[in-house]
């Protein structure tokens, strides 16, 4: 295993990031008799290997603030905390959350959000609902609510009318309100369902502050020090947030800003050629790394290591490691 180079095995013309680093770990793992890695193994060391990486993010990050306030990093092209910050920043998502009773909203998870959250950063609240209800009808741009009376809530354009659809919030701005029980907003309605719950809000957020479920009880114990609206706070969970005051619960009401963990990468194939699947990048299920193609030596690297742990080879776990360790050093 001396002196092998990753790059004489990568793809010479373009191709997706998972299949050049699946065609690397093949031509190291045969050129040394290591046998064949089933796709399905692949994709379990492949999303284990990104999500080593991903995580590792944030240890760096935190190195390299440090040495940045010791004055030891450098700046504009070597300024890696701010490279650490751009990658980072790539999973960020602000999102909805669905309250699944009152004031109680889900974390981000895959159900609701599409995606699942690794870091909650920020927890925002609409802090003026003006209206809600359930809508009669609802026919292109015109939403109508017989029980409502709009003008006495102060509804005014450029609120947002907020409903869920397909397991998604949707925000429309309205555009008129054309009488006590109709309005007019931005876009149409796509809705299944019959009478879907609606809420309108005021443009303009208040960042939640999140405090201890110890600590929430004794604020709540006092007028005084009570959260507001325009003061809110939350307690967190491992599944679930609370808001307080406990008056928060409209739909779309509650948004997050978070970074998202990335997404299983799947190595996708549809057939067999000489026993040998193909790669087909147009499967429905196929899912590239979403690591910079710079960490590409180090996932070949940390998919041969568990590869070498896997089928008990010291030298194709040694080989990763060092390789690893390599890319480690010049990462800082």
């Amino acid at each position: 295993m001396e002196g092998f180079l990753f790059f004489d095995y990568l793809c010479i013309n373009y191709c997706q990031m998972i299949n050049s680093v699946r065609n690397t770990v093949l031509a190291v793992a045969n050129k040394q008799n290591f046998g064949y890695i089933s796709p399905a193994d692949f994709n379990l060391y492949a999303k284990q290997a990104q999500l080593d990486i991903f995580e590792n993010y944030f240890y760096r990050y935190n190195e390299w603030i440090a040495k940045q306030n010791g004055r030891v990093s450098g700046s504009q092209y070597a300024d890696i905390v701010k490279n650490l910050e751009e990658v980072i920043d790539t999973f960020s998502v602000e999102d909805a959350l669905f309250n699944s009773e009152s004031n109680v909203y889900n974390t981000p998870n895959e159900t609701n959000n599409s995606n699942t959250y690794y870091l909650l950063n920020k927890i925002l609240i609409y802090n003026q609902e003006i209206s809600s209800g359930d809508l009669d009808t609802f026919s292109g741009t015109t939403v109508t609510d017989t029980e409502a009376d709009f003008v006495t809530d102060g509804v005014a354009v450029g609120d947002l009318l907020t409903n869920r659809e397909d397991n998604v919030v949707h925000y429309r701005a309205v555009t008129a309100v054309t009488s006590a029980t109709e309005l007019e907003v931005a876009s149409s309605l796509a809705l299944s369902e019959a009478r879907p719950v609606y809420s309108i809000l005021r443009a303009g957020f208040k960042e939640a502050e999140r405090v201890s479920h110890s600590k929430i009880t004794m604020l709540n114990a006092s007028n005084l020090t009570a959260p507001k609206i325009n003061t809110p706070a939350y307690t967190q969970s491992e599944l679930t947030i609370s808001l307080y005051p406990d008056t928060i619960d409209g739909v779309g009401q509650v948004r997050a800003q978070y970074i998202r963990k990335p997404k299983d990468p799947k190595w996708t194939y549809s057939s067999l050629s000489g026993g040998e699947p193909i790669f087909d990048q147009g499967a429905a299920d196929y899912q590239d790394f979403e690591l910079p193609a710079s960490d590409e030596p180090t996932l070949v690297a940390k998919i041969l290591k568990y590869i070498g742990i896997s089928i008990r080879e010291a030298d194709l776990y040694q080989a990763g490691a060092s390789e690893e360790a390599k890319e480690a050093q010049k990462q800082g």
